[in-house]
């Protein structure tokens, strides 16, 4: 029986960069094996910023795409994975700029997505544990139970099928990438990888997290800890990012392949997210501002 098993050297990152803190680019770095590629898509960094990021390749030898505006998360993800099979690999590996994995973890995430796929299962991607950087809270897995969307953990280390993976973290064969035409270039930055996770599902194709694999990871522009029957974690975000957050919800709940369960569960998210803003949010009316643009954008299925 021919083995179909994925190395390592099979493996490429893409790691999208705008302006990174480069002390966690650097530790992200050192913890990617010797084995794999790397490719850095740049979404038009400070000039200075860039010419350092260049210099990593004293580290780890990498392919750097420098577009000269920001294209937003999901094109600079389509070009690395575009770029990715015109080098030859078969499988990749999605990442922000500030996410870390733990020493070994990477190929954890291979390991288990072989064994997997060995058992005849149709594996679309896979992905790891996220532990928030800010609250030290493990961020789960999102899956469908029953008519909640909640989030799942693991008691016993197995992996887990789940309905949507985080975007930074997911790897999959290049195959899928091009069988679904990559990601969705009109949501720039939020829900990019919402909107890919449920076009993986609708395709046939399974999602697993892998809760041996952890990556320490960062929500929005800061996050928030608190407790409501068991420590919750709110990813506290910019207007701005509030603009495209609400805009591509909106567009995901006109979709006919989104469960009804997860737009359910996302029009009170909506709501709760416009409310507490407009509470405790010293910039509320700014916030209220671009959530109604954003949702009013959705609606007319506008960029």
């Amino acid at each position: 029986m021919k083995n179909n098993n994925k190395q390592l050297s099979d493996l490429t990152l893409i790691v999208v960069t705008m302006n990174p803190d480069l002390e966690i680019l650097k530790r992200q770095f050192n913890h990617f094996p010797t084995e794999t590629g790397i490719i850095i898509v740049d979404n038009h960094s400070n000039e200075d910023l860039l010419r350092e990021v260049e210099e990593l390749s004293t580290i780890k030898k990498l392919v750097l795409l420098k577009n000269n505006k920001n294209l937003g998360l999901a094109s600079a993800l389509n070009q690395g994975c575009i770029k990715a099979k015109s080098l030859g690999y078969s499988m990749i590996l999605l990442l922000d700029q500030d996410s870390e994995p733990e020493k070994g973890s990477i190929k954890i995430l291979l390991d288990t997505y072989n064994k997997l796929s060995s058992s005849a299962q149709a594996v679309g991607c896979v992905g790891p544990t996220l532990i928030d950087v800010t609250t030290g809270l493990d961020l789960g897995f999102h899956a469908i139970v029953g008519l909640k969307w909640k989030r799942i953990f693991s008691d016993n280390g197995k992996p887990i099928e789940i309905s949507s993976l985080n975007g930074s973290g997911t790897l999959m064969s290049l195959n899928l990438f091009s069988e679904l035409n990559g990601l969705d270039d009109k949501f720039f930055i939020d829900h990019v990888d919402t909107d890919w996770s449920f076009r993986v599902l609708k395709a046939g194709y399974s999602l697993y997290g892998i809760p041996d694999a952890v990556f320490l990871h960062r929500m929005g522009d800061k996050s928030l800890r608190f407790w409501l029957f068991g420590w919750k974690v709110w990813p506290w975000r910019s207007p701005l990012r509030h603009r495209y957050l609400f805009r591509n919800a909106v567009i995901l709940l006109r979709r006919n392949y989104v469960p009804f369960v997860w737009k359910f569960w996302a029009v009170i998210k909506l709501l709760i997210t416009l409310l507490v803003h407009l509470i405790v949010d010293s910039q509320r009316f700014n916030q209220i501002k671009n959530m109604l643009i954003g949702g009013f954008k959705g609606l007319k299925n506008q960029l």
